[in-house]
């Protein structure tokens, strides 16, 4: 498998250049050659890693490739967590004692470059730190308070890192790039329960209260405990066995965070933090989608960066990465509207994506679980509006179009076959897939992880049925991971 290194910095990382092909970001992004290849493993080295930032997108994109990529979105996540105590384990924590007993300050800075410190005592505390934060170049500062603890964690650039340094950088690299596999820290779950996290003032929750009150009444009478949770018990994760999300979720938000806590504490998890990522930007579903044949509206990517912007045909739809329930969606009718519209999205994405528009009477929504269809709506557009939702209504309440939810048997055979197609390419979790239908051909708009299932609209074909569904996975998975089946 061939090796580059992608960075935003060419100049000062060309050193590295004997080890692996150094390639430009904006050029790994744009350049069809990188999208064409296969089988590569990206060793991401940009400046930032930040949220939506070039470093961001080439994580992002790599995923959608299929390419191997160091460091994973996940891992940036988890590094740019608010609290890093959630991932450090027992473990982990004894060997940070153990590693810096001896120290007589009560400050310590342990630099990690691709998995190695300099100093060889500490070398088992730097593999079980790059285990749990597998990014090339990180700087951990402890404070010593009766115990040593992590006060901080940042990710270094190339500015960052001394002189002195750069030697033991390259052998450290050359190391790292030469190992076939990466290893991750995992930890052990020890408890078995159900939690529903939810959000009581949310006004547009994925679940109405009716709907949260059967899927606890009939996982109870499947064997399950089941509690309804709230941001505030992400203490307590670790005792239970599994986690449903049942509030909107996104990256940079405290549902992601509680997902991720889940699954390090092992937990069998829907909505999974991967598929919270991918599902929550439009920027990789394109990518996703585009990559493996799968139709959707021709996207065009603008970057910031970018001195010439390419010829658009109007209407278009504009939209940023991490719109949802149509909200960061804009239908535009002329290049002057789409200046204005770069102007402010540029304020918060360094990528948007740019759409025809395609007009339907509706979208359909098909709910997948566990790579099966579970259920299918049509929802038509808010009247005098040209998406399902309308946030410009002349009223304090959201406007949206009517459903009508069908049978399985009644959805149009390549409708589910692409919906299907879609999911698989996310994984094996809980998704509600948009799709325009325009003559013969099915769009694929976008692929929703937390989707809807609220009582009298999701509900309305199968009932109970389709909460016992959920629940059944749910029960499956646990007895899988505990090895009961």
């Amino acid at each position: 498998m061939q090796t580059i290194i992608v960075t935003d910095d060419t100049t000062n990382w060309n050193f590295l250049s004997p080890l692996a092909n150094i390639v430009n970001a904006t050029n790994y992004l744009s350049k069809e050659e990188y999208h064409q290849c296969g089988s590569l493993r990206v060793i991401n080295l940009c400046r930032s890693y930040n949220h939506q930032t070039i470093g961001y997108y080439v994580s992002l994109l790599a995923q959608a490739r299929d390419h191997r990529i160091i460091p994973s979105v996940d891992s940036i996540q988890d590094v740019l967590s608010s609290s890093l105590s959630k991932f450090i384990s027992q473990d982990v924590d004894d060997e940070i004692q153990h590693s810096l007993h001896d120290i007589k300050t009560d400050e310590f800075i342990l630099s990690l470059y691709f998995g190695q410190n300099m100093a060889k005592r500490h070398a088992t505390l730097a593999k079980k730190l790059h285990g749990l934060f597998p990014l090339p170049l990180l700087r951990f500062s402890f404070e010593k308070k009766k115990q040593w603890r992590i006060k901080e964690l940042k990710i270094l650039s190339f500015e960052d890192i001394p002189a002195h340094h750069i030697e033991f950088l390259q052998e450290a690299a050359e190391s790292y790039l030469s190992k076939k596999r990466f290893h991750h820290w995992r930890k052990k779950q020890r408890f078995h329960d159900l939690a529903i996290l939810v959000d009581p003032a949310e006004p547009n929750a994925p679940s109405n209260k009716k709907a949260l009150d059967i899927f606890a009444d009939i996982g109870e009478s499947m064997g399950l405990n089941v509690d309804f949770i709230e941001r505030t018990d992400s203490k307590s994760i670790a005792e239970y066995d599994a986690l449903f999300i049942r509030a909107t979720t996104s990256v940079n938000h405290y549902t992601y965070r509680m997902a991720r806590r889940a699954e390090q504490e092992n937990l069998v998890v829907i909505d999974d933090p991967q598929s919270i990522v991918k599902c929550s930007n439009k920027v990789y579903l394109a990518e996703l989608m585009r990559s493996h044949q799968i139709l959707t509206p021709p996207t065009t990517f603008i970057s910031k960066y970018d001195k010439v912007i390419p010829e658009i045909e109007f209407p278009c739809v504009l939209k940023r990465p991490d719109s949802a329930f149509s909200h960061g969606v804009i239908k535009l009718e002329d290049e002057k509207a789409l200046q204005k519209s770069l102007t402010q999205f540029f304020k918060i994405s360094d990528l948007v994506l740019i759409q025809p528009f395609i007009p339907t009477e509706y979208d359909w929504r098909i709910g997948v679980l566990d790579n099966k269809p579970i259920f299918a709506c049509r929802y038509f557009m808010a009247e005098n509006h040209w998406q399902i939702y309308n946030w410009d209504a002349m009223n304090e309440k959201i406007v949206e179009g009517d459903h009508e939810t069908m049978p399985l048997h009644a959805v149009p055979e390549g409708v589910i076959k692409t919906a299907l197609k879609s999911t698989r390419l996310i994984g094996d979790s809980l998704y509600g897939v948009d799709i325009k239908s325009h003559g013969d051909k099915h769009y694929v708009i976008e692929v929703n992880d937390n989707p809807n299932i609220d009582f009298g609209v999701e509900d309305q074909i199968l009932g109970e049925s389709l909460y016992e569904q959920v629940m059944t996975v749910f029960l499956q998975r646990i007895r899988r991971k505990h090895g009961y089946v």
